[in-house]
């Protein structure tokens, strides 16, 4: 049976949902704190395609395809029809694997279609999170006794499927209620209410005065707004008693603060320096780091904050009582009790080497993952893990299931981890937004390290426990609404060890790792850390670890591992990851059944990362039939992993007894394929950009159908080699015209650089499609890098006026043509003598017709659109004023060659 995904996906529908609705994903990741968000409209999309199939008569194509269109109209738009569509066409049941789930997106798609899915992940941390977002909420819990706690009224519903609802709700009030009880004494109330926290920066000793002065990068507070008034602070400094304090201020602070740019002997200082309050000294960056891996830098409480009566934040001067509290709880924190033998309450767990490009506080002395925080935070998690712990125990007493202890413990660790992002060193305090607490993740792959931060107080405000419950509340009741499906599968284990039997699964799908963009477990270790401190009664099996640092097991983490610092036995290169994700690939063609196929999701720019995934899933005995674009990552959610457009492929097991094949056949195989192909694609509206992304399905099927392809010398062809050639063939089904002279008539460097303007026009592209552009144009990128230079962290196709380039005879259209458009503010005469130059004439149709086309392809406000077009109307003149440079070139050589003569004479 062929699938749907193998010969359409509703690209279009895709690209429109992922970046906001129900199709973006964004109420599921507000569940729990993990990495590469997957939108939910290409987890579904993906899923429903690979289970339907893909019919041969025309009419029932397009009958599916509207279902499917209709499908991405919302979170269960067509769900009876859909799932009935499913049944008929897997009559013996439809299941799915995902083996590396992360949070469970792609799972979650089969649950709510009331299909089997199974996922699984090797982090305990993403176990956890697809637990709770795909198994938990589908199950049957009405059953279960009343929690032992006094119910709360708001959002109360105990019926049918919003038990749980109700359930979370009572839970995590009651969490709220034991830990300002458990914290109270620490954070003394102002006027009657806890504050909403605290401003705290590290300080250091002076190298000049030996006075200790603290390390603040800006002291705006609240930024004018309307009627409201700029709010900001600074540092006053006493030097005879070597004291300093913040000075809140109604107005834009006009004093620099303590850690900024310095200039030094009139030289900027690399970095930020940190600046003496006393004296004024400057230490750069290299000797105030250094201060802090010594050891030197202390924790120092800058300002207190405060919300009033009106929600309005305020700002003051820490009381005295507020300061004794905090050195209380530095000694409350040394007398806390371990939570096991082998479990201490404040984290002792290493950070590992090499780890400073991940973890932000390692290059600033931290070496554990008890040190990323002022020592009142730690406590506040010490004891509300303690707390999570001690209800678990007690609905256990209650008689409540082991099952239901679990999610309703988990859901407590889930409001746990979203905290910590807005805790550590790393939660700047942001003053934009109406003053925040800002995340510790800068992206989503590496954690940062601040030396000025706020810490959340027991009041309410962003950051707080009381905010963060909130915020979880408000997804699952998000998610809960209205719910149907049924619960997946979730286990932890290794991709390159499915514990599933042969012949198993009607589809994988799956989004595996992209080599070196997200180290999953070395950024998700401080969650990992304080999750398994709050269940280690209920979900013992997260603390069982064989890492040596006490962390995450990632000896099969199928990741590259960026390192900076000593790491000499890191194992995560190249190699451990090209060896494992095939591993893992052919795992996943083990289990999927015959008429089944494996989906892959993946977004990679660099020519070189796609050579190494197509050498996997070759080695994986897998071919692909199917590659689909969309733009999913729009919003920049992967952080470092900034790409914009995925893949989502189709495979299926490699057929046994195929024959070889000959490059040259193979080729015209591929051509012909991708022209039979083309028609479709221009009526589903694919843009051409997205075709060429789309020619990689048919590209490998045709070369998946030998056992092997070897060129007329013998020698066995990469099968990379088909990409850029299958890039082509997109370009020669399109029978792209320039002002009907075919595109392909015109020289290599011209034909190049015309494409690219009707594939990208003046928008910047990244590197990466330079050099897919350049291989598919069978040319050295340094031919053409001119053509496309540096522009906005990427590329753009050049203006007339940046161009410079010596027009001659053997010069490209493309080099005449930008030439003549800068010419063109010039004059005439100018444009005559480019023109003369380039020994072409207005007869000549390649060279006009690329203007014509450069004109009408550029935006109308282009000034080289406005440039070629002004070529285009004066191309008359423009040849007049050639044969006028030329006849007065030929006259003034006939004038120098008379005076030489003359000369010559006398």
């Amino acid at each position: 049976m062929t699938r749907m995904i193998e010969r359409w996906f509703p690209s279009a529908e895709v690209s429109a949902n992922s970046d906001k609705g129900w199709g973006s994903g964004n109420s599921e990741i507000s569940l729990f704190m993990w990495f590469a968000k997957r939108p939910t409209a290409q987890a579904k999309a993906a899923t429903i395609c690979s289970l339907l199939p893909w019919p041969d008569d025309v009419a029932e194509q397009e009958r599916l395809q509207e279902l499917v269109r209709s499908a991405m109209t919302g979170r269960y738009a067509a769900w009876t029809e859909l799932r009935a569509e499913i049944a008929k066409s897997n009559p013996e049941g439809a299941t799915t694997l995902d083996p590396f789930s992360g949070r469970g997106m792609i799972p979650l798609e089969s649950a709510r279609l009331e299909v089997q899915a199974s996922a699984m992940d090797y982090s305990p941390v993403a176990v956890l999170a697809s637990h709770l977002l795909t198994s938990a909420p589908f199950e049957d819990w009405n059953d279960e006794p009343e929690l032992p706690f006094a119910p709360v009224t708001e959002y109360l519903v105990t019926a049918g499927a919003d038990r749980l609802l109700s359930d979370l709700n009572t839970l995590f009030a009651e969490i709220k209620n034991r830990y300002i009880a458990a914290m109270s004494e620490f954070y003394p109330r102002s006027g009657g209410e806890f504050p909403w926290g605290y401003l705290w920066a590290v300080t250091i000793p002076c190298q000049e005065c030996g006075l200790r002065f603290p390390l603040i990068g800006s002291y705006e507070l609240m930024p004018a707004r309307g009627q409201r008034g700029a709010v900001s602070f600074y540092i006053a400094a006493d030097r005879s008693t070597g004291t300093w304090e913040a000075v809140v201020t109604p107005a834009r602070s006009a004093k620099a603060p303590t850690l900024t740019n310095a200039v030094v002997n009139g030289k900027k200082v690399a970095g930020k320096s940190a600046i003496c309050v006393f004296c004024g000294h400057v230490h750069p960056l290299a000797m105030h780091r250094r201060l802090l891996q010594e050891g030197e830098g202390k924790d120092a409480m800058v300002l207190a904050a405060d919300i009033d009566s009106r929600s309005q934040k305020t700002f003051r001067q820490p009381t005295s009582d507020e300061r004794q509290a905090a050195d209380a709880a530095s000694r409350a924190l040394a007398d806390e009790p371990a939570f096991s033998p082998f479990l201490p309450a404040v984290p002792d767990e290493n950070i590992a080497a090499g780890n400073n490009n991940i973890i932000g506080p390692s290059i600033y002395g931290a070496r554990n993952y008890g040190d990323f925080m002022v020592a009142r935070q730690t406590l506040s998690y010490v004891r509300l893990a303690r707390i999570i712990n001690d209800i678990g125990t007690e609905l256990g007493t209650a008689g409540l299931s082991a099952s239901y202890i679990r999610a309703l413990t988990g859901y407590a660790a889930a409001v746990v981890a979203k905290k910590l992002r807005r805790s550590t060193r790393g939660a700047r305090f942001q003053s934009k937004g109406g003053a925040q607490v800002g995340d510790l993740f800068m992206n989503e792959g590496s954690i940062t390290f601040s030396h000025d931060y706020f810490e959340a107080g027991l009041g309410d405000g962003p950051g707080t426990l009381k905010s963060i419950s909130d915020n979880v509340l408000a997804a699952c009741r998000n998610l809960f609404t209205n719910r149907r499906g049924t619960a997946a599968s979730v286990q932890r284990g290794t991709a390159t060890l499915l514990p599933y039997p042969p012949n198993t699964f009607t589809a994988v799908v799956t989004d595996p790792p992209y080599d070196q963009m997200i180290a999953y477990a070395d950024a998700s270790d401080l969650f990992y850390v304080w999750v398994k401190r709050c269940l280690h009664n209920t979900w013992p099996e997260l603390a069982i670890t064989s890492d040596p640092d006490g962390c995450q097991e990632k000896a099969q983490e199928i990741i590259v591992k960026r390192v900076r610092g000593e790491a000499p036995h890191e194992h995560r290169t190249r190699k451990h990851y090209d060896t494992l994700i095939a591993e893992a690939f052919a795992q996943m063609r083990q289990v999927v059944r015959d008429d089944g196929v494996v989906t892959i999701v993946f977004g990679h720019g660099e020519p070189e990362v796609w050579q190494r995934l197509l050498h996997s899933i070759e080695r994986a005995g897998l071919v692909m039939t199917g590659s689909w674009p969309a733009n999913t990552e729009s919003g920049g959610q992967q952080g470092k992993a900034n790409i914009e457009t995925t893949l989502t492929m189709a495979c299926r097991p490699a057929p046994g007894g195929r024959p070889p094949g000959r490059k040259g056949a193979v080729e015209a195989e591929i051509r012909a394929e991708i022209k039979l192909r083309y028609p479709d694609w221009e009526r589903w509206g694919l843009a051409p950009a997205d075709m060429l992304m789309a020619a990689a399905g048919p590209a490998m099927e045709v070369v998946g159908r030998y056992s092997e392809v070897r060129d007329a010398k013998g020698d066995p062809v990469d099968i990379y080699t088909f990409l850029p050639l299958a890039r082509a063939a997109v370009q020669d089904a399109m029978a792209v015209e320039i002002n009907h002279q075919p595109l392909e008539a015109f020289d290599a460097r011209t034909r190049f650089a015309l494409w690219w303007v009707r594939l990208y026009g003046r928008q910047a592209q990244a590197k990466s499609e330079l050099r897919w552009q350049a291989l598919a144009s069978s040319l050295d990128l340094a031919a053409i890098r001119d053509l496309v230079p540096d522009a906005d962290k990427g590329v753009r196709f050049i203006t007339a006026r940046d161009y410079k380039a010596d027009i001659d005879a053997d010069s490209a259209v493309i080099d005449v043509a930008l030439a003549l458009a800068a010419a063109s503010e010039e004059g005439l005469q100018a444009m005559g003598q480019v023109l003369l130059a380039s020994e072409r004439s207005t007869d000549d149709s390649y060279l006009w017709a690329a203007i014509q086309f450069l004109a009408d392809r550029l935006p109308d406000n282009d000034p080289d659109a406005i440039a070629f077009t002004r070529v285009m109307r004066t191309k008359v003149g423009i040849g007049n004023a050639a044969q006028t440079v030329a006849a007065n070139n030929h006259a003034t050589a006939r004038r120098e060659q008379n005076n030489d003569d003359q000369l010559r004479l006398i």
